[in-house]
């Protein structure tokens, strides 16, 4: 039995569904994606409601159930309210800034570090320290940010690095001297 997989998806006014073979394509104000669908499952627009349903009852085809509901169901608020991941930078001198379709990341290191803002993904900088990534598809969304992060996570010793907003770095002791 599938809980998440057999609820169905509701489709707020603003947003429209369309569903060709097996890909789904969304549309609504934050912009438009599109997902194919495992070759185990299937979904219905019915009214203002998604329906995805799967062809089987063993393990791979629920999993693959469940997983087709959750991602459509991301889609359908990325679209219509968009998702947010906020990272803030710590350091002496750590900065962030954006310039056209780049961040532009002064972490320490001996060069600037220019990472490419995708297609639907909104940077903005605040107080030079903290990053505000928004964008209709959680995946990106979560991806942008783990990769600006990748370029200097948070030590333990001094607790410098960028890190997401609200995390919690367990900080160590450093040697001492007998």
């Amino acid at each position: 039995m599938s809980r998440i997989g057999n609820l169905p998806i509701d489709i707020p006014s603003k947003v429209k569904v369309e569903v060709k073979d097996r890909k789904v394509l969304v549309e609504g104000p934050k912009g438009k994606l599109d997902f194919d669908l495992p070759r185990r499952t299937s979904a219905l627009v019915e009214g203002a409601r998604i329906k995805v349903q799967r062809d089987g009852d063993d393990a791979e085809a629920r999993a693959l159930h469940g997983l087709s509901r959750a991602i459509l169901n991301n889609m359908v608020k990325g679209v219509s309210e968009g998702f947010m991941k906020k990272l803030e930078i710590q350091g002496v001198g750590f900065k962030a800034a954006v310039q056209g379709k780049n961040v532009n990341l002064s972490l320490g290191y001996s060069h600037p570090i220019n990472y490419p803002i995708p297609d639907q993904i909104k940077v903005t900088v605040e107080e030079n320290t903290k990053l505000t990534i928004e964008g209709p598809s959680k995946q990106v969304v979560g991806q942008v940010a783990a990769e600006i992060r990748s370029y200097y996570p948070p030590e333990p010793y001094k607790g410098k690095g960028v890190r997401y907003l609200g995390e919690k770095v367990v900080r160590k002791e450093g040697k001492t001297v007998q």
